[in-house]
């Protein structure tokens, strides 16, 4: 019997390149002042190549970029502080978010959340997103003092939830960070399709958040035919 859902949040529920690129669009408009006298592609592309897809944290980004571009005026620290509070603004939902969610809930499924990263500034991406309501719980990696794809990290928000890992299923866009650390618990583990990675080893694999309740109740069926 599948009881839980714990989900990844950064390319999972939240699609972060389009959020990146939307911000990084944002922040060349607002700063335009001091940045201006670069090309915006250039500004935009070299940030989105810094960033790493989110593994590398914005003080180095934006040190990098004012160095690199001659960037006066406005400092790095301001920089970073207009990516801390303006980041949720931009925060775009991969399709079907919310509908998936209501899914889930109505079929009495309790959820969760396992995200790497600041702490405040995951939170409010959340709540920008519309979806804070819908979890049980939430760690992120800052509060907890440890990240994915630690096992304790998963263990807690199972002991939060009050289930066991066999009875719960995790969603995330890492193989490793995600996927295989869930199913190194016991959890299953659903791959949430990412161009940067091809022949993922998961339990499932789903395109569109939309295919989630499906699975989930083939898995609760199965079970029930088993036992």
């Amino acid at each position: 019997m599948i009881n839980a859902v714990i989900f990844d949040l950064d390319g999972t529920l939240l699609n972060r390149d389009a959020s990146l690129q939307k911000f990084i669009d944002g922040q060349y408009e607002r700063l335009n002042k001091w940045v201006g006298h670069i090309p915006k592609e250039k500004y935009t592309s070299r940030f989105i190549e810094l960033d790493c897809r989110g593994y590398v944290w914005k003080n180095k980004v934006y040190q990098q970029l004012v160095g690199e571009f001659d960037i006066t005026g406005i400092t790095w620290e301001d920089l970073l502080q207009d990516y801390i509070s303006q980041f949720k603004n931009s925060c775009v939902p991969f399709p079907n978010l919310i509908s998936m969610l209501e899914k889930l809930r109505s079929n009495n499924l309790v959820l969760g959340m396992i995200t790497n990263g600041k702490g405040q500034f995951q939170l409010d991406n959340i709540r920008a997103l519309g979806i804070k309501k819908y979890f049980e719980t939430i760690l992120v990696s800052e509060w907890e003092g440890i990240k994915k794809p630690d096992p304790q990290i998963f263990k807690r928000a199972l002991e939060q939830l009050n289930v066991s890992p066999n009875e719960s299923i995790f969603v995330g866009n890492h193989p490793k960070n995600d996927v295989k650390a869930a199913q190194n618990v016991g959890m299953k583990g659903i791959w949430k399709k990412d161009f940067q990675w091809n022949n993922v080893e998961a339990d499932f694999i789903v395109d569109d958040l939309a295919e989630l309740p499906l699975i989930i109740e083939k898995l609760t069926q199965s079970n029930i035919k088993s036992s």
